[in-house]
């Protein structure tokens, strides 16, 4: 069943590491047994798309069109697919298949499967006007964030929720380093629950800091200052492995800092006595499924409003840079 699906779509590929996307006319491409084929309303611009863009990923499947954090109507099923229907709303998220028999998905840890595949990495992503994907691993996005702004929450918000169940629950006081797409979308969660959010940003950013405020943070100031109380927790999303022994020596006794990121610069050495006391270091990868099942209930009942700059297809390169240069408040978001 097709809704009118064109021969050709648009598409922005990456063709080598290192070097700007190119705007290239490709074949609609049909969905095979188990996937849907979705037509592209927005996809957000994610920092790891940078990462993998500039080589710190190692092994994308090229030529490969990037982008994981996708917003679209199914439009034409594989064969076996009785979970979707053309015209419904989905979302596509980082996580593209597991393997559903090795030791890490047999403990309910798909996000450690060995066999994974990502999308815009292993597979194609969503930088097109059209995208194949699993079925199985598509998540039903409510009807009021069918639109650009709900593309960051398929990454963004994703790996910021799991971040943030990382966290405590008797946690007050938490700390965010780099305020950007996923840190802004988290605010909002931790004002729905009486949370304080200490929000860092880049030194001498007062934009980051104005717009942290605005969204809610109850501080905000350099990622080098100290807040006004110690931290119970602190979540890491700047790239930045410098920011590991500077956020657990602004968290409390037995703290938790959550490194949130795909990829973070070597952190250097650093006293024993931050770590003491029971404070803990741990590291976010990837996501289940089950978390963007929790997420989007979440978003039914905490009204989350995401702060989007939004670019045509065409220039992913310039939102790319836009975000290189920490020049986006909130999230980068290419529309169709």
């Amino acid at each position: 069943m097709t809704h009118n699906i064109p021969s050709t779509m648009r598409a922005m590929v990456m063709e080598n590491k290192g070097q700007p996307l190119r705007l290239q006319i490709l074949p609609v491409p049909a969905p095979a047994a188990g996937q849907v084929l979705i037509k592209v309303i927005a996809c957000g611009v994610c920092r790891t798309d940078l990462h993998i863009i500039d080589g710190e990923l190692p092994a994308p499947v090229l030529p490969l069109i990037p982008g994981h954090e996708i917003v679209g109507e199914v439009v034409a099923l594989g064969e076996g697919v009785t979970t979707l229907s053309p015209g419904e709303k989905v979302g596509v998220p980082w996580l593209a298949y597991t393997c559903g028999h090795c030791k890490y998905c047999s403990m309910d840890q798909e996000n450690l499967c060995e066999h994974a595949l990502f999308t815009g990495y292993s597979v194609n992503g969503g930088y097109a006007e059209y995208v194949l994907a699993l079925a199985d691993y598509c998540l039903h996005v409510p009807e009021n964030y069918v639109h650009p702004g709900g593309a960051p929450l398929m990454c963004a918000g994703l790996i910021g929720y799991r971040s943030w169940r990382m966290v405590p629950e008797h946690a007050q006081h938490i700390g965010l380093y780099g305020f950007g797409a996923a840190a802004h979308i988290l605010v909002q969660i931790a004002q729905y629950h009486y949370k304080s959010i200490y929000a860092f940003t880049r030194p001498d950013d007062k934009a980051g800091e104005s717009f942290a405020l605005k969204m809610g943070a109850a501080w905000a100031g350099s990622s080098l200052d100290a807040p006004p109380v110690l931290l119970d927790a602190a979540i890491i999303f700047a790239p930045d492995g410098s920011l590991v022994p500077q956020a657990l020596s602004q968290v409390d006794r037995g703290g938790v800092v959550v490194c949130g990121g795909i990829h973070m610069s070597d952190i250097p050495g650093f006293p024993y006595r931050l770590l003491w006391e029971e404070r803990v270091i741990r590291s976010v990868a990837n996501l289940t499924r089950k978390d963007g099942e929790l997420l989007m209930e979440v978003i039914q009942h905490v009204p989350v409003a995401t702060i989007v700059q939004t670019y045509p297809l065409e220039q992913a390169n310039e939102a790319l840079q836009a975000l290189r240069h920490g020049k986006i408040k909130g999230a980068a978001v290419l529309v169709m």
